[in-house]
């Protein structure tokens, strides 16, 4: 989005959001239909046992070109005579309710609500049902907030791009690199936001944004002028995986498009992509959202179209429904008069816009009525909630080094422990950006202090550690202490929305303060990493006097807790890595505006994401230890399985797609298989393993080296063993996509490999009679 999130509120800020909201926490009025209104209530599109859309259909006739146009746009004006208030659009739940967009404001009943891990964070848990859980305590909260009349129902959330180029300032906000990660991770947040009814939605949320989108300001390059290149076969293996997954399996109710073009066309612009692709091929039932002044961007700084009436015509035909900003409401009634576009065309978006409003039940009445009705201020910051808030930090937290077993920490052996770091003391570093206002915040060095004395020195005044003025202050404590503690790493002033990096290293002389104090520490020096992007330590890697290391993300507004609790073994990390860490310099072959994710060794380009980058690495993508052991034995997976074809297709034998069958030529319902694996807890303490199941195809030039095909959480006592099936979809799962951005299926030898494990598959074609 354009608007950036701010960490800190001053107290004007503070005093407009009271007189904008002077009733605040009281009862919502109807948005439109109200009972009370004897003029409106019994209208056709008032009427619930009406279905949706004859009731939208009955709405756009009622209303005037003017007042159709008011409502293109975020800020959608009212219509009184109607009995239809105005309404504002943008709201934001990346991993809580949010006040980044304008129509959600705290104070009041409503002063916070639970603030979850970043996405990062969270979706290192690699655990399905914790997303969707976590999705459906915010939606808790924002309808409870609805209620009280401080928040609106459209929140603009998920945001599911992939995490491509390390260098990304958001990639915090996203579940990571790999597209199966992220697409399960869209479609189990949204359907715990949106609830399990597509006619009666709790809120509505969007899929952010399409596509090819990973760039905001890098080396003069921003992503209002940046015009990604991207191959047919990168945008269906790997950009557009995610969203597919949100519209197809999560059924979300709408899709944001990006500021960037995509191969010479604004994505906001382009009728293949959104009314071709979202609308058409994959079914979506809901509207298209521009983000936040997208359609100027394309005309004032793209210069896409000659005239600002073309620019509206070229969106809306495109098959854009809603704009945030203000473009549309200015510019869409000069080009129908000027026959560039029709109201018909007009009328086909708010069709998208207006059926979404009366699916969350904004035209049924008294909110307090609905199936929603009874959420309030006592719904919001409960203690359930916070406790899930804690759960989902210990779960994303990643144990990425423990030399000689150094952690956990022992209360009795380690009594007094330095705290040291410019992330030592934080609180809203920890919540990352898109947050909203925690219900409270537990700071790492709260966390440490509720298990044994501190001793605190924060070593640098801030993140960008200019200064070695501190370092002598933290030496000493480190000397005094049983155990050191160092937390590390970045926050928004380094990596956030339009602030790329431009590097991967520790900043300023972070570096030199986590040596200098693990050489003065008397016990054993832990370093714990907060930050949302990969982090080059290879150094603090391969220093013996660095006993483990741990990355933290940005673990919401519990997340010190979580960190004492794996740092002194309450609990047993179980956290994977959802992105590679590269080394520094990685980034010297890899300029972020270069889209391909495949190697080319031709030009000494080496590829993206652990699928296609074979070089070295500080941490893999996936990696992640525990306190325990697991060994896993595989205890029934197939050895051959028959792919059913059509009789009307024959198998390719052609040089360039030998073996390959099509998709689209196969009966993918049929085409699935499961396997089942024993997870042993070999170790002396119980144990929460996550399992990755990834598959490596046969060689194709095009082919991943490897890719991740399914994943499970399970908990294993010590000694004990649990039977793990993953279910593997076959069209999903074992196909590839060519050059031309086809999907097909490799006959032959596919090799799973669970961990240590490794086991091949033959895929053999079998026809399938077609029933006419």
């Amino acid at each position: 989005m354009a608007h950036k999130p701010l960490a800190n509120f001053s107290l004007v800020f503070t005093l407009i959001l009271f007189c904008v909201c002077s009733r605040t926490g009281e009862s919502r009025a109807p948005f439109a239909c109200d009972p009370r209104d004897g003029m409106t209530r019994n209208l056709p599109f008032c009427r619930v046992s009406l279905n949706i859309k004859d009731r939208v259909r009955d709405l756009i006739g009622r209303l005037t070109l003017p007042e159709k146009i008011r409502l293109l746009v975020n800020n959608a004006a009212a219509v009184p005579r109607l009995g239809i208030k105005g309404y504002e659009w943008w709201s934001e739940a990346l991993h809580g309710v949010s006040n980044v967009g304008p129509g959600t404001k705290f104070g009041g009943d409503f002063p916070g609500a639970t603030s979850f891990p970043q996405v990062i964070t969270t979706a290192a848990s690699f655990n399905a049902s914790l997303w969707e859980e976590i999705g459906r305590v915010v939606s808790d909260e924002a309808r409870a907030m609805y209620n009280g009349g401080v928040a609106g129902l459209t929140y603009w959330s998920p945001n599911v791009n992939i995490f491509r180029d390390p260098r990304w300032g958001r990639g915090q906000e996203t579940p990571g690199e790999d597209p199966v990660l992220a697409g399960k991770y869209a479609a189990s947040y949204v359907r715990g936001l949106q609830g399990k009814s597509a006619n009666q939605l709790k809120v509505a949320a969007c899929c952010k944004h399409y596509t090819a989108y990973d760039l905001d300001n890098w080396n003069g390059v921003d992503r209002y002028h940046f015009n990604a290149r991207v191959s047919k076969q990168d945008l269906t293996d790997t950009y557009n995986v995610p969203f597919k997954s949100c519209v197809v399996d999560g059924k979300v109710a709408s899709v944001m498009c990006s500021y960037n073009q995509v191969n010479g066309k604004p994505t906001c612009a382009d009728s293949d992509l959104l009314r071709n692709t979202i609308r058409g091929e994959w079914h979506l039932n809901g509207y298209i959202v521009s983000d936040c002044n997208a359609v100027g961007v394309l005309y004032d700084s793209q210069h896409y179209t000659d005239t600002p009436e073309d620019a509206a015509a070229a969106t809306i035909k495109a098959g854009l429904d809603l704009e945030c900003g203000p473009f549309l409401a200015v510019h869409t009634e000069e080009a129908i008069r000027r026959g560039k576009l029709s109201e018909n065309d007009v009328n086909g978006a708010l069709v998208n816009t207006l059926a979404v409003q009366m699916r969350l039940g904004m035209f049924d009445g008294e909110p307090s009525k609905q199936q929603f009705g009874n959420l309030g201020p006592r719904h919001v910051c409960t203690a359930a909630h916070q406790q899930l808030a804690l759960e989902a930090a210990r779960q994303g937290i990643v144990l990425l080094q423990n030399r000689g077993r150094s952690l956990p920490l022992s209360v009795s052996r380690h009594r007094t422990v330095a705290v040291i770091g410019p992330n030592s003391d934080v609180t809203v570093t920890m919540i990352g950006n898109y947050a909203g206002v925690a219900c409270g915040y537990t700071t790492p060095l709260q966390g440490v202090g509720r298990y044994v004395r501190t001793i605190h020195q924060q070593g640098c005044t801030d993140v960008a550690c200019n200064s070695n003025q501190l370092f002598g202050a933290a030496e000493t404590a480190a000397r005094q202490a049983d155990a050191t503690v160092l937390v590390m790493g970045l926050d928004q002033s380094i990596e956030a929305e339009f602030r790329d990096r431009p590097g991967l290293l520790l900043p300023g002389r972070q570096q030199e303060l986590v040596s200098r104090v693990a050489m003065a520490s008397r016990g054993p020096t832990v370093l714990v990493l907060m930050s949302g992007g990969p982090i080059d330590v290879s150094f603090a890697k391969n220093d013996p006097r660095i006993a483990a290391i741990l990355w933290v993300g940005y673990p919401g507004q519990a997340g010190g807790t979580a960190i004492a609790d794996v740092l002194f073994g309450t609990t047993n990390p179980g956290g994977k890595l959802p992105m590679t860490w590269y080394p520094q310099n990685y980034l010297a072959k890899v300029p972020m505006t270069d889209m391909a994710m495949r190697a080319n060794p031709s030009r000494g380009y080496p590829g993206r994401t652990y699928r296609f980058y074979n070089g070295p690495v500080v941490f893999p993508f996936g990696h992640g230890m525990s306190y325990t052991t697991f060994v896993h034995t595989l205890a029934q997976a197939p050895n051959v399985v028959l792919v059913p074809v059509t009789t009307l297709y024959k198998l390719e034998n052609s040089t360039t797609m030998k073996n390959t069958i099509r998709v689209t030529h196969t009966n993918c319902d049929t085409f699935s298989l499961g396997v089942h694996i024993d997870v042993e807890n070999t170790g002396v303490v119980d144990g929460t393993h996550t399992l990755l199941v990834f598959s490596t195809p046969p060689r194709e030039k095009w082919s991943p080296k490897k890719q991740l095909v399914g994943f499970k959480k399970v908990h294993v006592v010590a000694g004990g063993q649990q039977r793990v099936r993953i279910d593997i979809h076959g069209c999903k799962h074992l196909s590839v996509v060519d050059q031309f951005g086809i999907q097909r299926i490799s006959m032959g030898e596919h090799s799973l490999h669970i961990g240590d494990l490794k086991h091949s598959i033959s895929l053999q074609a079998t026809l399938e009679e077609i029933k006419t």
